[in-house]
């Protein structure tokens, strides 16, 4: 056995044990110590360039070592559509086959709010789901947090405008305006759950079209995504003293970079405007959360673990079931019954008509 079969191995025994741990894809080398080893030694792993491994990237770099096969590219319709002045401000729209206006499905990357990309979803197993029965699909890209740059609410205020730019277009790309909904994995799960929740960000009468448009959705679907970003609620709702900080925390914040991070009023506050359960009210749409794994959180758990966990899901539908609102939540051990996936439940809520499963 060559030292690059020995090499490829292990980068293959740690991936899987990452993804066996934490399976969502916003675990990455600045949350993750196996991922930051695979970095360590196979840098030419992270395709985007941007100095962190993600798992989608690791996965992908393994399965063409291996010459495993890789998933099938959908092109998009329309690709790098612009939606904003800034450079990240772009999407990819796949139109579903018809000429009557379709709903919408829009996916929201991950990565830490510092990481990711639009591209992913060109071979994700659900876009011909959603394209079969009928649904259109737009994939954004935002701006990304770094030291002094982008801090929220940037990344939300994007993802608000890619909402209004579709429905400014809407006739032009054959959508139905009425039926957009949201998915996304880790940070975009957060981004759409933020937009969903929010109040309506339309500016009647402003000068730019765009921004009239609304931003409300129909259906939420975020999978892994953070319900609470404020710091005291989730050591109550994990029953710890604290937790260990995640690596975006600072920069999405806007807090110093260095030292001890002292919640100060001010930072209290962007918590709690980050939060999306600070904005829920009874008139917010259904939602189907997706985690993995419910073990336990301790003050040594690894960020990726409480970011990720199923107890935010949880305690946000402990927060809608007295407001009459829908709310499921899928976990390990735990799968709703009516819906079996986030794909069948966006596809039920924007189509009217449930997917026959196969």
């Amino acid at each position: 056995m060559t030292a690059s079969t020995v090499g490829v191995r292990c980068l293959v025994l740690s991936i899987v044990a990452v993804a066996a741990s934490t399976p969502v894809w916003g675990q990455t080398s600045r949350t993750d110590d196996r991922l930051r080893r695979a970095f360590k030694r196979y840098p030419e792993a992270d395709a985007n360039k941007d100095g962190v491994l993600t798992l989608a990237e690791a996965v992908r770099f393994r399965d063409a070592r291996r010459g495993g096969e890789k998933k099938p590219v959908v092109a998009p319709t329309h690709a790098n559509l612009r939606y904003g002045p800034h450079e990240r401000n772009v999407l990819d729209l796949w139109l579903a086959a018809g000429t009557d206006p379709k709903p919408l499905v829009i996916c929201i990357h991950g990565g830490g709010f510092r990481g990711g990309d639009k591209s992913k979803f060109a071979s994700d197993a659900s876009l011909s789901k959603y394209l079969e029965h009928g649904v259109s699909v737009a994939a954004i890209n935002y701006r990304l947090i770094s030291p002094g740059k982008n801090a929220f609410p940037a990344s939300m205020h994007d993802g608000a405008r890619a909402i209004q730019f579709l429905r400014h277009h809407a006739d032009k790309y054959r959508l139905d305006k009425r039926r957009f909904g949201a998915t996304g994995g880790s940070a975009g799960g957060c981004m759409l759950m933020w937009l969903g929740f929010h109040d309506d960000m339309a500016i009647a009468g402003d000068p730019d079209p765009v921004r009239r448009e609304s931003t409300r959705l129909s259906a939420l679907a975020p999978v892994g995504g953070q319900t609470c970003l404020h710091e005291p609620t989730l050591l109550k709702w994990f029953g710890v003293k604290s937790l260990r900080e995640h690596s975006s925390a600072r920069d999405f914040f806007g807090a110093p970079g260095r030292g001890e991070l002292v919640r100060t009023p001010e930072l209290d506050k962007t918590m709690r405007d980050a939060s999306p359960i600070t904005y829920l009210t009874k008139d917010d749409p259904p939602i189907f959360l997706t985690y993995g794994k419910n073990g336990p959180v301790t003050e040594e758990s690894a960020p990726g673990v409480w970011v990720h966990h199923p107890i935010l899901g949880i305690k946000l539908k402990e927060a809608m079931d007295p407001l009459g609102m829908e709310c499921h939540v899928s976990y390990s051990g735990n799968r709703p019954k009516q819906f079996s996936s986030a794909v069948e439940f966006l596809v039920t809520k924007l189509t009217g008509e449930k997917p026959t499963r196969k």
